[in-house]
């Protein structure tokens, strides 16, 4: 781990926040080498955080030991130039396991994912993150979505919990996100810290970003960093005339089109690595591949947005 503490060093992010894909081989074992290859470069196009083997990692995917692997391979990419944040997830033994195994591997961070399948109760899902939280000195960031949704009050005792630094919101419930900010904002002192973790956050992030949410992930990112930077860069520059072009030029297509299959929130996103030069190989069951005709869609949709970057020049 770096000594820096996580929060104070996503608190301004300077990029997109990266969530690398995992890369395997022909015969579907991960490949490390290509996967720091992939860290690498997206670290040097201006990550501001490596979110390694969270959703468009394919956390589901992994063992223990491969998850453990590229966590590491991930770090040793990063040269501590910028913070590396691990998922971890299922049930909270398999949870805590994931969380040290991260700690080992030298990450800076956890990503908290929802528990494995079960509709929980408000007091078990607490209950669930303050053992996650209990059992590791690594920051944690709590990822609320499908089975995993808190009340303002919840919140509230998650941001009073040791150990537990942030909330990434995949839900998309905007009233909500207001009431818990103001919430957490009248309740417990000092920063706690906000991430729009939509799909593609960045066809929301105006939204967010009206409700004082500044950190976004960024699957884009992953094959077409150039475009995810300018994006991030006129919305923190207030250069809503940039947002607007590559919203209606770029995201909405590209949104547009991963909603034509499901999974493809991961599959398109590593289409879309593939189609810029890097092998990083297919998905793993149960997600599939984009077919021939989407994946030829994708091309075009990212051939217009880097025309759109030279217009902007």
């Amino acid at each position: 781990m770096t000594s820096a503490p996580l929060a104070a060093r996503l608190d301004i992010p300077s990029g997109p926040l990266f969530f690398p894909v995992t890369a395997y081989g022909p015969d579907g074992s991960v490949d490390l080498d290509t996967y720091r290859t992939h860290v690498r470069r997206g670290v040097e196009a201006g990550a501001a955080a490596v979110f390694a083997c969270c959703g468009t990692g394919e956390f589901h995917a992994l063992t223990p030991e491969e998850f453990e692997a590229c966590v590491r391979v991930a770090v040793e990419a990063a040269e501590g130039r910028v913070p590396v944040v691990a998922g971890a997830g299922y049930g909270t033994a398999l949870a805590v396991r994931y969380a040290r195994l991260a700690g080992a591997a030298g990450a800076d961070g956890l990503l908290a994912m929802p528990p494995y399948l079960v509709v929980a109760g408000q007091e078990g899902l607490l209950r669930h993150y303050r053992e996650i939280a209990a059992a590791t000195a690594l920051p944690v960031i709590v990822y609320q979505r499908d089975n995993a949704v808190f009340t303002p009050e919840t919140v509230v005792e998650l941001a009073r919990t040791d150990g537990i630094i942030g909330l990434k919101d995949g839900l998309g419930d905007l009233d909500l996100m207001q009431r818990v900010i103001s919430a957490v904002r009248s309740e417990v002192p000092g920063d706690f810290l906000y991430f729009n973790g939509l799909p593609t956050a960045e066809q929301t992030q105006l939204a967010y970003r009206a409700l004082g949410v500044t950190l976004y992930s960024s699957a884009v990112f992953c094959f077409a960093p150039e475009i995810a930077l300018a994006f991030h860069q006129a919305l923190r520059g207030g250069d809503d005339s940039t947002v607007e072009k590559l919203l209606d030029g770029f995201y909405r297509p590209f949104v547009e089109l991963r909603a034509q299959g499901r999974g493809y929130a991961v599959a398109l996103v590593k289409a879309g690595v593939r189609l810029r030069g890097l092998d990083v190989g297919e998905v793993r069951p149960p997600l599939h591949e984009p077919t021939e005709d989407h994946v030829k869609q994708l091309a075009e949709v990212i051939e217009r947005g880097y025309a759109l970057l030279e217009e902007a020049k």
